[in-house]
C-alpha cells in the first residue's frame, strides 16, 4: 500500500512539475513578437529571464528549509497558485515595468514548488530508486518545456495574450488537485532544527561551501548557465538569421524536449546503475558544449534540429545525475540541499539570458562560444573533482547496490 502511494504521489508530483514548467516554456516563441509590442528586444528578454531566475535565487533555499520543518505538501500549492496568477498578471501586463514584476512574482511562485518537489521525491524513494525518482521528475520538466512551446505557438494565434491565461487556469487547476489529493507526510523534525532559526540566502550560499557536494552545486550553476544561454537566445537566433516562424521555434524546442523525456523516462535509471552519476555528468557536458559551438556550423532546419537535439538530450541526462548525487549526499537535509540546488540553478538561469542578450544584441555568435568556454571550464572542474573524491563515489554507488541487493 506504501509503494502505491508513493508512486501515486509520485505521478501527482510530475504533473505539477509539468504544468509549472510547461507555463515557463509556453512564452519563448511568441516572445520575440510579444516584446516587439513593447519596443524590446533580445536585452530585455534576457533581463526578463534573469528577473524570473533572481527571484528563484533569493527564495529556493528559504522554500527547502521551510519544507524540511512544515512538509512539503503545502508549500507546493501555494506555488502553484503564485505561479498561476504571475502569468496572468504577464498577459494583462500593458506596459514593461509590470512584465518584470510578474516574472519576479513567477520566479517566487516557482521558488516554492521545485525544491519541495525534489525534496518530496527523496522523501518517497528509497537510494536505489532515488535515480529514476529524479528521472521522471525531469521527465516532466523536459515534458513541460516541450509541450510548452507548442502550446505557445499554436494559442498565439488567437492572442499574444491568450497562451498566459491557459497557463493561469492550468496552474490553478494544479493546485486545486494538488490540495485534495497529494498526500502529506509529516517531516521528522529534529531538536536542532526547530532551534535553527532560518538563515539568510547569503548564509545559506556560505555554508554551501561546507557541504561535500559543494562542486555538484557549482555544476549545477554551470550547466544551468549554459543551457539558459541556449534557451534565451536560439529562437531570436533562427529568427534574426533564418527568418523561422513561431511554429518553426516551436518544432525546434518540442523534439529537443521530447527526446529528452524518453531518455528521462527510460535511460537514466539504467545509465545510473551501469555508470554511476558522476560519468554521466562528465560525459554529457562533454557533449553540451560541443552541441552549443556546433549550431554556428550548421545551417538547415534539420541540422539545426539535430544539434539542437543532441544539446537538450545532454542537458536533459545532467539535471538529474546531478540531483541524484546531490541527494544521495544530503542525508535528513533533502529540503535544505533541495532548495540550495535551486538557488545555484536559478544564478545560472540569472547570469546566463542576462549576458547571453546583451552578447547576442553586440554578435550573434557570441553566447554560443561564451557557453562553450564555460561548460568545458565546468568539464575540467568536474574531473578534477572526481578523481580526487573517487573513494566517496564508490561508496555511494556500492550502498546503492547493496540496497537493491
Amino acid at each position: 500500500m506504501a509503494v502505491k502511494s508513493n508512486r501515486f504521489a509520485l505521478y501527482i508530483l510530475m504533473f505539477n512539475m509539468f504544468i509549472a514548467m510547461s507555463g515557463i516554456g509556453l512564452i519563448i516563441p511568441i516572445m520575440p513578437g510579444y516584446l516587439e509590442t513593447f519596443g524590446a528586444a533580445g536585452q530585455v528578454l534576457g533581463f526578463l529571464i534573469a528577473t524570473f531566475a533572481f527571484s528563484q535565487f533569493l527564495f529556493s533555499p528559504l522554500s527547502g528549509n521551510l519544507s524540511d520543518k512544515y512538509g512539503r505538501k503545502k508549500l507546493i500549492v501555494f506555488g502553484l497558485i503564485v505561479f498561476g496568477i504571475s502569468q496572468l498578471i504577464f498577459g494583462l501586463a500593458g506596459q514593461l515595468w509590470i512584465l518584470f514584476a510578474a516574472r519576479f512574482l513567477s520566479g517566487f511562485g516557482s521558488a516554492f514548488l521545485i525544491p519541495p518537489m525534489m525534496a518530496f521525491v527523496a522523501d518517497i524513494t528509497t537510494l536505489e530508486e532515488r535515480g529514476k525518482g529524479m528521472g521522471y521528475l525531469g521527465a516532466s520538466m523536459s515534458l513541460g518545456f516541450m509541450i510548452g512551446p507548442s502550446i505557445g505557438g499554436f494559442l498565439a494565434n488567437v492572442s499574444m495574450q491568450f497562451p498566459f491565461y491557459i497557463a493561469c487556469a492550468a496552474a490553478l487547476v494544479a493546485a486545486a488537485s494538488s490540495w485534495f489529493i497529494l498526500p502529506d507526510p509529516r517531516p521528522v523534525v529534529k531538536p536542532e532544527q526547530e532551534k535553527k532559526r532560518p538563515e539568510t540566502i547569503f548564509l545559506q550560499l556560505r555554508r554551501s561551501a561546507a557541504m561535500p557536494y559543494f562542486v555538484m552545486l557549482i555544476i549545477m550553476l554551470v550547466f544551468s548557465f549554459g543551457l539558459a544561454n541556449f534557451q534565451a537566445t536560439i529562437s531570436m537566433y533562427v529568427d534574426k538569421k533564418y527568418n523561422y516562424t513561431p511554429s518553426d521555434i516551436a518544432v525546434l524546442l518540442t523534439v529537443g524536449g521530447f527526446v529528452g523525456v524518453i531518455v528521462q523516462t527510460f535511460v537514466v535509471d539504467p545509465l545510473f546503475k551501469k555508470f554511476g552519476e558522476m560519468n554521466v555528468i562528465l560525459v554529457n557536458l562533454g557533449v553540451a558544449a560541443v552541441a552549443m559551438v556546433g549550431i554556428l556550423f550548421v545551417n538547415t532546419f534539420w541540422t539545426i534540429l539535430l544539434v539542437a537535439t543532441f544539446f537538450f538530450t545532454a542537458t536533459s541526462l545532467l539535471r538529474p545525475a546531478i540531483n541524484t548525487l546531490i541527494s544521495k549526499m544530503a542525508g535528513n537535509e533533502q529540503g535544505f540541499a533541495a532548495g540550495l540546488m535551486n538557488a545555484y540553478m536559478s544564478l545560472g538561469n540569472m547570469f546566463g539570458p542576462a549576458l547571453a542578450g546583451t552578447l547576442f544584441d553586440w554578435n550573434m555568435a557570441s553566447p554560443y562560444i561564451a557557453g562553450t568556454i564555460i561548460l568545458l571550464a565546468c568539464l575540467g572542474i568536474t574531473a578534477v573533482w572526481a578523481a580526487r573524491n573517487r573513494g566517496t563515489l564508490n561508496r555511494l554507488r556500492t550502498r546503492k547496490v547493496q540496497a537493491a541487493g
